[in-house]
């Protein structure tokens, strides 16, 4: 049994589920990329995956990550390639994708189902959308994240497995190749497993309420962000988003534009005549 999951921290609790449970033993592999945000077109040939690269090289730039694309510690195309050779060799193996109700993991499911569809029948989908758990503190809450679930509960999620369908691996495939050709930059979830997209700078509006008259550090700005809005994304986007609205002279700001702890931004004052 082979394990995908879509987050770094998501690794570790479904470790700690095996510990408790060895009919869950096996590998758990992680798809690292963020396919909700970054250009799709031609996703899966050269020309694609290289204008992705140079996307995430222009986001991560002066910050803590730069680098990061070009040290192959993020290559999800070799993980898939090693995945298929596995599934190949071992005609009794199963693929089980673990996704929580958010954009980030329903998009890294459609860009694995790529890879899987001759596999029909061996891949299993834990699709946790809408359903209740039992936190640390004995109360019922509904997860966006696999992370957020106490690894006893994956005991009962386990019982969710179900077979990707045939009509999936038709439907679904096709329904992401759409998005891709759409070729925009933002992608949300509106239930389900439907996404709609939105342009690059979809968050700046939602970013700039957070831009106040007095000085703050960029990273202060990014965290309300992320602890108030309704729609969020990685941190390493929404400093991207703010680089450029200074590129652009939206905004005073003082210190290294680098990591976001490196400076500090704040509204333009006008001068009035």
């Amino acid at each position: 049994m082979i394990h995908i999951v879509f987050n770094e921290a998501d690794v570790k609790v479904l470790q700690q589920a095996i510990e408790l449970d060895e009919t869950l033993a096996g590998e758990v592999i992680q798809i690292k990329d963020d396919y909700a945000v970054g250009p799709l077109l031609n996703l899966y040939v050269g020309e694609g995956i290289e204008a992705r690269k140079q996307f995430w090289r222009e986001v991560l730039a002066g910050g803590d990550l730069d680098g990061r694309v070009d040290d192959n510690e993020v290559d999800d195309y070799k993980t898939a390639a090693e995945l298929v050779g596995t599934m190949r060799r071992n005609p009794e193996e199963t693929t089980w994708i673990w996704a929580a109700q958010n954009k980030h993991d329903v998009c890294g499911y459609y860009w694995l189902l790529y890879y899987m569809k001759e596999f029909q029948g061996r891949v299993y989908i834990l699709y946790l959308n809408n359903l209740p758990f039992i936190n640390e503190k004995g109360n019922i809450f509904y997860p966006n994240w696999l992370h957020e679930i106490p690894a006893k509960e994956f005991l009962k999620a386990k019982k969710l497995a179900r077979e990707i369908t045939l009509s999936e691996f038709e439907v679904d495939p096709d329904e992401w190749m759409k998005l891709c050709n759409e070729n925009k930059g933002v992608r949300l979830l509106e239930g389900g497993k439907k996404l709609v997209q939105q342009d690059y700078d979809f968050y700046d509006a939602e970013l700039k309420k957070f831009i106040t008259p007095d000085w703050q550090k960029a990273s202060k700005i990014i965290h309300q962000f992320l602890s108030k809005s309704k729609h969020t994304t990685g941190d390493m986007y929404l400093l991207w988003r703010l680089k450029t609205m200074l590129a652009q002279d939206m905004f005073d700001v003082q210190g290294k534009i680098g990591a976001m702890k490196d400076f500090e931004i704040k509204t333009r004052q006008t001068v009035s005549a």
